[in-house]
C-alpha cells in the first residue's frame, strides 16, 4: 500500500510515520524512496506504538521493550513477571484465551500438594 493508504488505515500523519521510520518503531518500506510500499507489518507497528504510548511509556522506554530479545518483563505482583513479546503488544490477539491459559498454570503452580503428592514425597 502507498503512505496516503497507510495514513488512511492508521489516522497517523506522514510525519509521525516518518519519525517513527527514522527512530526505528517500523520498518522502512520496501520498494525504495520512488515506490514506497507498506504493509501490515507497517500497520501493526504504529498500532504497537500508539498503544505503548497510551500506557505511559515514553520513547525511549517504546524502544527498549521493542528490543528485548526474550520479551518485555510486566511486573503483576512480588514475585511474578509476565513476560511478553513485543509482536504480541496491540497484536489484536484475543486476550481470554491467554488468560485462560495463565489462570490454570498459576493455579497448577501454587495449588498446595495434594495428600497423595505429600506421602509419595516423604516415601
Amino acid at each position: 500500500m502507498r503512505i496516503s493508504e497507510l495514513i488512511d488505515r492508521t489516522g497517523v500523519p506522514e510525519r509521525q510515520i516518518r519519525y517513527l521510520i527514522a527512530e526505528g518503531f517500523m520498518p522502512p518500506p520496501s520498494g525504495g524512496r520512488a515506490n514506497a510500499d507498506y504493509g501490515d507489518a507497517h500497520v501493526m507497528a504504529i498500532q504497537r506504538y500508539a498503544r505503548l504510548r497510551e500506557l505511559g511509556f515514553p520513547p525511549a522506554a517504546i524502544k527498549l521493550l521493542l528490543k528485548a530479545e526474550q520479551g518485555t518483563p510486566f511486573p503483576i505482583v512480588p514475585g511474578l513477571t509476565l513476560l511478553i513479546s513485543p509482536d504480541m503488544i496491540a497484536s489484536g490477539a484475543p486476550a481470554e484465551p491467554l488468560v485462560r491459559r495463565i489462570e490454570t498454570l498459576l493455579t497448577r503452580i501454587l495449588e498446595e500438594p495434594r495428600d497423595a503428592d505429600r506421602s509419595a514425597d516423604s516415601g
